[in-house]
């Protein structure tokens, strides 16, 4: 049996009622966020090794510096 809107819990507070808001538009920047954004799941060993966003980025630009020298050097 599926619950309706009455049945669930409403933990919203009484100023947070959408329903009286004018002009929202669902999805508006969905095409910006999906054209600027790579996600990329990090293994559990991985991650551990480079835990933030900067530390990825850093080892894999140093990695294709490598790869580019190893390149012209052929």
């Amino acid at each position: 049996m599926k619950k309706t809107v009455d049945d669930m819990d409403d933990d919203l507070r009484s100023e947070y009622d959408f329903s009286k808001m004018a002009g929202g538009v669902r999805g508006k920047y969905v095409e910006r966020y999906r054209a600027g954004t790579n996600l990329v799941l990090l293994e559990p060993d991985i991650a551990q090794a480079f835990p933030t966003d900067a530390a990825v980025n850093e080892a894999l630009r140093l990695l294709m510096q490598i790869a580019q020298r190893q390149q012209s050097s052929n």
